[in-house]
């Protein structure tokens, strides 16, 4: 393996967004051994460097589910931002199916009104997981705006009335399975747009070109680097495209079962350090 790719949310990151000593010190003797290390996430930029930064792992970084990649000196690499009818049309279909939405954008991420944000946030994390207190689920929407900056816009029209915006990712929340599937049925044969899941009751949608896989194949390719020869790690359904194509896909404990059922290779949780264990796996495999 000369290339190890991993996934932030729910894989690198603990439950507090952090990233263990363990795994950090199997990166870092990874990298020792001459293996290069890229994180690739459904995060924006910034909200995907801060984590790695705090711990001192300088990467190349692959945002937004492939849309866009940045090298080691944060440079722009890959740009794939969603046509914007289709947009519109995402939008439509997740407002009418009650979906809260957010956008990712060239000019950062937005959210329609910070009240409706914690009401809808509040509302969607007392039905994934009931068993939370007030209190936790006020500390989840206050982690929510660390790891990523919202702006908020009153509707549609004035975020789509931005000069020279981009959209690269709409990020949706049921709060009921048949919102879910009403939306994901409507959406799913749109030729312009795939959709992908980091959670529970959540769609993603990005630009057909815009996956993980994709651009980590293309960032490979530029470091010479074959797709046999990369070891990708991730638990959820918008790592599925880079742990197909990675010869060596390694799903976390913790992920979806689907995920499970995709890899021949699986790893401890992300609370018990399962990149760590991964790589060092990989390392005794390979005699690195």
């Amino acid at each position: 393996m000369r290339l190890i790719a991993s996934d932030l949310d729910g894989t690198l990151l603990n439950e507090n967004s952090k990233v263990s000593e363990a795994n950090v010190r199997a990166i870092q003797k990874a990298i020792d051994k001459g293996v290069k290390f890229v994180v690739v996430t459904g995060r924006s930029y910034d909200a995907a460097k801060m984590p790695i930064e705090e711990v001192g792992i300088a990467c190349p970084i692959i945002t937004l589910n492939g849309a866009s990649s940045f090298d080691i000196n944060g440079n722009v690499l890959r740009d794939i931002p969603m046509d914007k009818s289709i947009c519109k049309k995402v939008h439509t279909a997740c407002h009418n199916g009650e979906m809260y939405t957010e956008f990712f954008t060239n000019k950062g991420l937005f959210s329609f009104g910070r009240d409706r944000f914690i009401d809808r946030m509040t509302r969607w994390w007392k039905t994934v997981n009931p068993y939370l207190t007030d209190e936790e689920i006020n500390q989840k929407i206050e982690q929510r705006f660390q790891d990523e900056s919202v702006q908020f816009v009153e509707d549609y029209e004035q975020l789509e009335a931005l000069k020279d915006l981009k959209i690269y990712k709409l990020l949706s929340f049921a709060e009921e399975e048949n919102n879910y599937q009403q939306v994901y049925n409507e959406l799913k044969d749109e030729a312009g747009v795939v959709i992908t899941s980091s959670g529970y009751l959540n769609l993603e949608f990005n630009h057909p070109e815009a996956k993980k896989g994709l651009a980590l194949q293309e960032l490979a390719k530029s470091m010479g680097i074959d797709m046999k020869d990369v070891m990708s790690m991730g638990d959820n359904l918008n790592d599925k495209s880079m742990l197909e194509m990675a010869g060596r896909g390694v799903a976390m404990g913790n992920a979806d079962p689907e995920i499970l059922n995709l890899c021949k290779y699986t790893t401890k949780t992300n609370e018990e350090d399962g990149v760590a264990f991964a790589i060092e796996e990989m390392l005794k495999e390979f005699n690195l």
